[in-house]
């Protein structure tokens, strides 16, 4: 192994020595503990030190870093205290995610980590997104995330590059190659003969390098740094190495052949650069004793200030409170009863609801100027059905952003737009294409601030629903699958006057946000809109109107059916009530809708399995029982995928069942 000091001082040499030996004695300190039972797992970084230790050590402490499982030297070189650390480990509620988080999925926003998920894929697209903040703001920095070689098999791996590419991003991306994904080797895992060769296809440049030199990874990441700040590109960086240890100490290491151990023994970061210091005479045995001596007296030190953190103690009121990131009190909330904001009255003018989404994302645009959209064909097309047409002249290309059709990167950068006190809408092109994304909604977005207190300030818009003849890709209802996700808040307006304000508070809201908007509403439904900036409240249903004979339940498109049968059949009193939120529910508007009828329908376009009817059903049986005359009933669409026939697709619609449904509430 080949050293080259360069302009490097003495000091300097000496302190990427300590950088690498901390998180090795560290790591030995924690596989005897692992054996007492006092930590519960461990992902070992033994033999890979030189890669986390180097590219920490070359970056600035504000440059977001998204490290894996083997990064132990990224934490420590970010001076995160060892106490905290060790608190982390041992599952106290004194660490980094309150005991909730295991290992090193967590990280911390004042040392820039960012924590990544069992999902290997994603925290590359969320260097996108800092990146793009970076960019945006005209900074001289780079976003860095790292992957292993089985990572690169993940279609995130593909899309968080190809989005670097196609932006210009000034990120890097490290791949720790060490040679197995658990126990598949990479024989198994890729053809390419290197991994490095993957950066041609992308247009960006790349470069493999040993990842056990240290000075070989210090140098590489402050050459490619700058390369990515002057010429604001990506780089692709594959280290090569070895994993020493098992996957994580459970899976043992009896699939990888023994002659590896011994030539990869050989090439010991630590072992192979402690020599070279004292052949070169930087420094001396005897200072190799005392930094070693230092170390483990900091580590004993330090995990006695670990040992007596106080045993955790559940307090189920704050595992609830810290599912969401609280939403400053709003000035600007529209009083709907006397039409006025903030103790002005609102001027009401007649509105399609695209026009009201387009005005209040348009608002919102003027309001916020970090507010970043993106999606795909929203620029100069204005979107597949043109509610940004015009913002690209009006707000320029930065923040009016098409996209590659990667709908899993996008979300990611949006969460990356976030760390960087960006706000970010996606545009899903039809709430379909989610599912594409579902992994950086469900286990990215909706977790984030539960697990370690970062908030995702991301919007997703959601075009949903049929009645347009689309079929069963661009037709679905597909609310439901978050619903049961906590850490996302779901909205499902029916009105323009509840679109524009509803967008609006979500767009002010700093969790993850599912805005569903109906198509078929979109041009069919008019109605009077404030023409101010105005909120309405996330999280509270609204009484279209009073009835005593039975109470309809329901959002969205539902809305306007049970308006037209109650208009229809005014012989009935039918009492209305719009959810407009799905997540969180207004259970006290619930109740009050059951206790005034005492028979409830609940309405949904969704399929009836799995919908959000049943679990308001549920809500219903648990707590107002007493109060009903009748089994609640749903009336929802068929179990099946919806039809492109509209024949078929009314016959599937919930509204072809909906005077059999009444009618049924009413007989009983």
């Amino acid at each position: 192994m080949q050293f080259s000091q360069k302009d490097l001082t003495p000091q300097q040499l000496k302190d990427l020595y300590r950088a690498m030996l901390l998180p090795r004695m560290i790591e030995e300190k924690m596989l005897v503990l692992l054996r007492q039972g006092k930590i519960s797992k461990w992902f070992s970084g033994i033999g890979q030190e030189a890669i986390s230790a180097g590219v920490t050590a070359a970056l600035a402490p504000d440059e977001w870093i998204m490290p894996l499982h083997r990064n132990l030297g990224v934490f420590t070189g970010r001076k995160m205290p060892l106490h905290k650390l060790f608190m982390q480990w041992q599952g106290n509620k004194e660490g980094y995610s309150k005991g909730r988080e295991r290992s090193f999925h967590f990280g911390n926003t004042a040392h820039h980590i960012c924590g990544m998920i069992s999902h290997l894929g994603p925290q590359l697209a969320i260097a996108d997104g800092v990146a793009l903040a970076y960019k945006l703001r005209k900074e001289n920095k780079v976003a860095l995330a790292f992957t292993g070689e089985g990572g690169t098999s993940e279609g995130d791996f593909h899309e968080a590059l190809n989005t670097a590419a196609v932006w210009d991003l000034p990120v890097i991306f490290v791949i720790e190659n060490n040679g197995y994904g658990l126990s598949t080797p990479v024989s198994e895992q890729y053809r390419c003969k290197n991994l490095v060769d993957k950066a041609a296809g992308y247009g960006m440049e790349g470069v493999q390098i040993d990842g056990n030199n240290i000075l070989t990874v210090y140098d590489t990441i402050k050459g490619v740094k700058d390369y990515c700040i002057k010429n604001q590109k990506p780089y692709l960086i594959e280290c090569k190495t070895f994993r020493m240890r098992g996957h994580e100490e459970a899976s043992g290491i009896k699939y990888v052949p023994p002659h590896l151990f011994e030539e990869w023994a050989k090439k010991d970061p630590i072992k192979n650069y402690e020599n070279w210091l004292l052949d070169q005479k930087t420094m001396t045995l005897s200072e190799v004793a005392t930094i070693r001596t230092q170390i483990k007296n900091e580590i004993e030190t330090e995990l006695q200030k670990a040992y007596h953190a106080p045993e955790i103690v559940p307090n189920t009121a704050e595992e609830l409170n810290d599912v969401y990131a609280p939403k400053p009190p709003s000035s600007i909330l529209l009083d709907e009863e006397e039409h006025t904001i903030d103790g002005h009255t609102a001027t009401y003018t007649e509105k399609k609801f695209i026009q009201a989404i387009s005005e209040g994302l348009r608002q919102s645009m003027e309001q916020h100027s970090n507010l970043v959209l993106m999606g795909q064909d929203i620029a100069g097309y204005g979107g597949a059905f043109k509610v940004t047409d015009g913002f690209l002249a009006d707000f320029g290309p930065d923040r009016v952003r098409n996209t590659p059709l990667c709908e899993s990167a996008i979300v990611g950068a949006a969460l990356g737009l976030s760390l960087e006190k960006y706000k970010a809408m996606m545009e899903m092109q039809f709430s379909d294409f989610v599912t594409v994304g579902f992994n950086q909604i469900i286990n990215n977005l909706a977790k984030i601030h539960y697990r370690w207190g970062q908030n995702a300030d991301v919007v997703i818009r959601m075009p949903t629903g049929g009645g347009v003849g689309a079929g069963p890709f661009h037709s679905q209802s597909t609310e439901a699958w978050f619903t049961h996700t906590p850490g996302l808040k779901v909205v499902y307006p029916a009105t323009p006057e509840d679109a524009k304000g509803l967008l609006i508070a979500a767009l002010n809201d700093p969790n993850p946000v599912l805005f569903f908007e109906h198509k078929a509403l979109y041009r069919s439904i008019s109605g009077q809109v404030p023409q101010e900036y105005y909120e309405i409240e996330i999280g509270k249903a609204r009484h279209v109107q009073a009835g005593e004979d039975i109470s309809i339940i329901t959002y969205g498109a539902g809305v306007h059916w049970a308006l037209a049968y109650a208009k229809e059949n005014k012989d009935i009193s039918i009492d209305i009530l719009d959810l407009r939120t799905l997540l969180p529910l207004d259970y006290d508007s619930i109740r009050r809708s059951v206790y005034r009828t005492g028979r409830v329908l609940l309405l949904h376009e969704a399929t009836l399995t799995g919908g959000i009817a049943g679990e308001v059903a549920a809500w219903i049986a648990e707590n107002c029982f007493e109060k009903l005359d009748a089994p609640v009933l749903r009336c929802a669409s068929l179990d099946t995928p919806i039809p492109f026939n509209v024949i078929l697709e009314k016959n599937f619609m919930a509204y072809s069942r909906l005077q059999e449904k009444i009618q049924e509430l009413l007989n009983y």
